[in-house]
């Protein structure tokens, strides 16, 4: 049967059982890719940080560096055609084997892939069935550790919420933006006035302009400047340097030169001048979506008139223009993201035990969280925080 053919049968008529008929495990992105392609069309509801090709990336670089192994669930209808791909990794953490999802700390949204009208009516009983596909998996898995899930995703609540869950340790400000919307009201008249003054003080400089990066010696000099000019950055904050672990520089140059419809896998935005890169922001977009990954800006003088707010007005009028509904600058706070973010997408994690051994290790993991949470939530104790992490780097 096509593909067209089961789409045409809706999944709500099959009352009674669950439509989920049967469940697959892959231990190879490779044996994957030509479903998981499938799972990046129309028909499939899926955040841009699961495309196989950014997934695949990490995990050949920094997933082997990690030493993790692959663990993708895929189930299927009674035609066997797909519903849903979770792409999980299998790591060691305090002796458990726990699964979670690809990507690490570099990816802001996670969740399974979708068929759109299964989504739509998905119950905890057919999550159950895909649990017990995962026990009935030779490869030992003691807990899911399933984090930064977004509540809903393109109007579509996430299924993934139907079991137990509690809030991430941070949120993930968001600037919605109406189709056909004037520009201010996306951002101020008064802030585009201030960022209009800010950048004539740019335009004096040979060569200065937007730059969204379509060639690779456009990725590369972007990169390059990244790669640089980030762990002084870091250091200035007292901040650990995570672009700095292995694998993680290769990943990104991979991703951020893979090529899609309309860009890369990862899209660089920058300001330039003939000498030197001003400001940069990379991130992932979609039809619907820009989500913001990484950025920094120069050390040079011309560091002195906020380019990467200059910047960041350019990519919010970029994406604003093209159809592009939302934008967030990823997880956590930071001033210059409530400037242009409002509001808060809802995300959340869940710590599945799905052994004895990992009912102790999802409790664990759970508190852990918890606790990262609390101290988020309190200026006070995140302030004591951050004085002893700066203090032990010292």
């Amino acid at each position: 049967m096509t593909m067209a053919a089961a789409m045409e049968t809706p999944i709500a008529a099959r009352s009674g059982m669950s439509p989920i008929a049967g469940v697959d495990i892959l231990h190879d992105f490779a044996r994957a890719e030509a479903i998981w392609r499938q799972f990046e069309t129309d028909a499939y509801l899926a955040t841009p940080y699961q495309r196989f090709d950014l997934l695949s990336a990490w995990q050949d670089h920094v997933g082997t560096a990690e030493r993790t192994r692959p663990f993708i669930v895929m189930a299927y209808d009674v035609d066997r055609q797909p519903l849903l791909l979770l792409p999980l990794v299998i790591g060691r953490e305090n002796g458990m084997h726990v699964a979670a999802f690809p990507g690490g700390k570099h990816v802001t949204f996670n969740m399974p892939l979708w068929r759109r009208d299964f989504a739509a009516i998905a119950t905890r009983a057919d999550l159950n069935v895909v649990l017990k596909g995962i026990q009935a998996s030779t490869d030992k898995v003691d807990v899911l550790a399933l984090l930064r899930q977004p509540q809903n995703w393109c109007g579509i609540a996430n299924p993934m919420a139907l079991l137990p869950h509690q809030p991430s340790t941070n949120e993930c400000p968001v600037l919605t933006m109406s189709p056909g919307a004037a520009p201010t009201e996306r951002i101020s008249n008064s802030m585009r006035k201030r960022l209009k003054t800010k950048e004539a003080k740019y335009k004096g400089l040979p060569g200065y302009r937007y730059m969204h990066a379509t060639t690779l010696a456009e990725v590369t000099r972007v990169l390059d400047m990244f790669f640089a000019v980030k762990p002084l950055r870091m250091a200035e904050q007292g901040l650990p340097d995570v672009f700095a672990e292995p694998g993680v520089e290769a990943f990104l140059r991979k991703a951020c030169a893979a090529p899609r419809t309309g860009g890369h896998i990862i899209d660089l935005h920058a300001l330039v001048c003939d000498d030197e890169v001003i400001a940069m922001f990379a991130g992932v977009a979609d039809d619907d979506r820009f989500s913001m990954m990484f950025n920094t800006y120069t050390l040079s003088p011309n560091a002195k008139y906020s380019p990467g707010l200059i910047l960041m007005r350019t990519i919010v009028d970029h994406y604003a223009e093209r159809g592009v509904t939302s934008l967030d600058l990823g997880v956590g706070e930071g001033d210059y993201k409530r400037m242009f973010c409002k509001d808060d997408d809802v995300i959340f994690d869940s710590y599945v035990p799905l052994t004895a051994r990992g009912r102790l290790g999802a409790l664990g993991l759970s508190s852990v969280a918890h606790a990262k949470r609390m101290v988020k939530q309190s200026p006070a104790m995140l302030q004591m925080a951050q004085r002893l992490r700066s203090a032990f780097q010292r």
